[in-house]
């Protein structure tokens, strides 16, 4: 039992099915962005009431779009998938099993399958321009995202390819290796900014003329833009690239909000450490900020609620090193002290918190350990993998549950792993 016995029971209501969401599902009412958090990519818990909860807000809320801490050419192929695009795999399962970008099971999993088959199977009974889409958040796939582009101007815009052209061939010589043209800015600062610059601001006004459909092609402008400033700002030796990959996803996401038109209303996925509030962790203190953070600022606390997730003990699926393989771990028991310890002595072993509004009680306003798992992880070392954090300042609501289990990765073939490791680890 701990000092905090009482406001746990008084926050906390167990959860067996998807019904159990109810009282979220008020929660959330009419917020234009509702974003799902998990303490590790490689949970099955996480994954399964995420997208639980997704599921009803699509159906019953009417959500436009889920937008996922992956990449845009990938998460595009997924998206023709179950938004039934002519000439897109009939089952998204099979649009997956692409992904090669190490950590592959980030995405490329049974949960995820389980669910990007129920919203083809949601999209197919309704109009086209009701369908819900899936979309990338994130900002990695600099080289994929410049051959979707040359692609797409190839068969749309001929006239245009030399100016994709150009920016493709300066990057053609670091062998699509980010560490390389990394490197490489060191000495020539600005190395191929502005030939992307003007792909980007030609794209652009295509996308305002055109709408629909330049949009892609855009987004994948935005993305090339966004990578090349992410590995420009890994070599300046501080953490700035956090607030730059961040700062493209919050980008990314209200380019989707407006693209869907009014009204519309968007469901991130994401890891804990983007989607709880930077400002209620050590983050703020680095400087750092996240989508979270930034979702709030941008369309209001009233219009944006943050779901965070977190386990006791069990196993996840993750790496020894980064691009290792994956591989099954032990989840150890959560050091003592930290708000998992606290809640595995008197939460129910599956259990849903909505924070109320106004006062809060002392678990809310005091800082506690929160465990934070990349998809590099050593469970020998789980003591250091703690955010100092103000629950009811990082989030609006929490899902708990005191055994997890690892996901079911599906069949890839990852490539090598070029892209640089991500700080913090994997998240």
């Amino acid at each position: 039992m701990t000092r905090y016995r009482d406001e746990i029971v008084a926050l906390t209501t167990p959860i067996t099915d998807p019904g159990d969401l109810d009282i979220l599902l008020d929660r959330i009412g009419n917020a234009r962005v509702v974003m799902l958090g998990e303490a590790s990519h490689g949970t099955h818990e996480f994954y399964r009431w995420r997208a639980a909860l997704t599921r009803r807000l699509i159906a019953e809320r009417g959500f436009s779009f889920v937008a996922v801490e992956g990449d845009w050419p990938d998460c595009d192929r997924i998206d023709g998938a179950v938004r039934l695009r002519p000439g897109a795999s009939a089952d998204p399962r099979e649009a997956l099993t692409v992904f090669e970008r190490w950590p592959t099971w980030m995405w490329a999993n049974e949960e995820v399958a389980d669910f990007c088959r129920w919203l083809r199977g949601h999209n197919a009974g309704v109009g086209e321009s009701e369908r819900a889409g899936f979309h990338g958040l994130d900002v990695y796939s600099l080289w994929e995202s410049l051959r979707e582009i040359l692609l797409y101007l190839r068969e749309n815009e001929p006239q245009e390819v030399p100016e994709a052209l150009a920016a493709y061939r300066c990057f053609e010589p670091y062998d699509e290796d980010p560490y390389n043209y990394a490197r490489a800015t060191r000495f020539v600062p600005s190395r191929c900014e502005n030939e992307v610059v003007d792909l980007l601001v030609e794209l652009r006004q295509r996308a305002a003329a055109d709408g629909a459909g330049e949009f892609g092609a855009w987004q994948n402008a935005e993305v090339v833009a966004g990578a090349e400033r992410y590995y420009r700002s890994m070599m300046a030796g501080d953490r700035q690239s956090w607030n730059v990959r961040d700062r493209h996803m919050d980008a990314t996401l209200d380019r989707l909000l407006t693209h869907y038109g009014p009204g519309s209303r968007g469901v991130v996925w994401a890891h804990n450490t983007h989607v709880g509030d930077a400002r209620a962790t050590d983050m703020a203190v680095a400087g750092e900020v996240n989508i979270g953070q930034l979702a709030r600022e941008r369309y209001g606390p009233d219009q944006v609620v943050l779901v965070g997730f977190g386990t006791h003990r069990g196993t996840v699926v993750a790496g020894d090193e980064w691009g290792a393989p994956m591989r099954l771990m032990p989840v150890p028991p959560a050091r003592p002290g930290s708000l998992e310890a606290v809640l595995s002595e008197d939460a129910p072993p599956r259990a849903l918190s909505v924070f109320p509004l106004g006062q809060r009680s002392d678990l809310l306003r005091d800082e506690l350990g929160h465990r934070a798992v990349g998809v590099v992880y050593h469970p020998e070392r789980d003591r250091g993998n703690y955010v100092p954090t103000v629950l009811g300042d990082r989030y609006d609501a929490f899902l708990w549950f005191e055994q997890s289990r690892g996901l079911l990765p599906v069949g890839t073939r990852p490539r090598d792993a070029l892209e640089p490791e991500t700080y913090p680890t994997g998240v």
